[in-house]
């Protein structure tokens, strides 16, 4: 029947949704209708600020491309990601977990490495780090045979895919854990780096006063039949962005100590300087062993992005 006001509307709305015969597809999208008119009704919306609204959506979608995710980007930058991680990890959000953002950089096919192996696969400055991680499952058993990403940023804060003079799947590498549950590997130490600015994302943290930086971290990707599929990320306890991360992250149960030495033998005879080493244990939980879409397939092209920083205002 013809719509009368708003009210009307919106359980015109309802009544459609209700038509899904998947149940689970029909209280998503029954949710969704309610939570999205009660907050135009909340904010009351004015046309202008819809039609706002409309031109960034749009844009997150016209900036997201082979080799940057500006749609995730908008998803961690408020919270979102890291709701979604934290409700269906830890015994669905009732314990700690070492769960954490899949991140808008993860690639699929990352060349396979052997223990002790380096990921470092062009010139890239950095002090080495040497890590060893443990992955367990939740009685503490070494979960063998699991099969381990690993990826992160260069010291010059860029991943390689945003940066033409690294090497393909530079800092990128595939493990496989040992009889224990240990993977062992090579890198360099990475650093804090500020996310792009240029999009809807950038607008929104400048409107907000934000900085626009992540605390320094190594990404994981752990997974094995049996096994939920899990991604994570540690966090060095040095870096001063730790509790204000631009993409709220940081969990107390991930941030790693870094061991800085500065005498002794380095565990590799070509490294003359300080080295660091880094030791953290993972624990996965049962479940169904599957990958999402990666958010980005590619590497760019051109000159890599300028890095901007944004002050956060007291």
């Amino acid at each position: 029947m013809p719509i009368r006001n708003p009210d009307e509307l919106t359980q015109a709305v309802l009544n459609e949704m209700a038509r899904a015969e998947d149940p689970r597809t029909r209280d998503i999208l029954s949710a969704l209708v309610r939570h999205l008119h009660g907050f135009v009704r909340e904010v009351h919306l004015t046309e202008p600020e819809f039609h706002q609204a409309i031109g960034l959506i749009a844009r997150l979608g016209q900036l997201t491309n082979a080799s940057h995710n500006e749609v995730a980007l908008a998803a961690g930058s408020l919270g979102v990601s890291s709701l979604v991680c934290l409700q269906n990890n830890g015994n669905k959000g009732q314990t700690e977990t070492t769960a954490n953002l899949m991140g808008p950089f993860w690639r699929m096919h990352a060349p396979v490495t052997p223990q002790g192996g380096s990921i470092v696969r062009s010139p890239t400055p950095g002090i080495p780090v040497f890590a060893q991680v443990r992955v367990l499952d939740v009685q503490g058993q070494p979960v063998a045979d699991a099969e381990v990403d690993v990826w992160q940023c260069s010291a010059d804060g860029y991943y390689e895919n945003q940066d033409p003079e690294q090497a393909d799947m530079n800092l990128r590498g595939k493990f496989t854990t040992d009889a224990q549950g240990w993977v062992r590997f090579r890198s360099v130490k990475p650093i804090g780096y500020p996310i792009p600015v240029s999009g809807p994302v950038g607008t929104l943290v400048k409107t907000l006063g934000r900085h626009n930086m992540r605390p320094a971290h190594i990404h994981f990707m752990v997974c094995k039949p049996g096994y939920k599929t899990q991604f994570s990320q540690v966090y060095s306890s040095d870096d001063p962005n730790l509790e204000t991360d631009v993409q709220f992250g940081v969990t107390e149960a991930l941030i790693g100590r870094y061991t800085l030495h500065t005498t002794g033998p380095a565990p590799a005879p070509d490294v003359q300087g300080p080295w660091y080493t880094l030791n953290y244990e993972f624990v996965i939980e049962p479940g169904e062993s599957q990958l999402p879409p990666p958010p980005i397939t590619g590497k760019a092209e051109g000159a890599r992005p300028e890095r901007v920083v944004l002050t956060r205002r007291n």
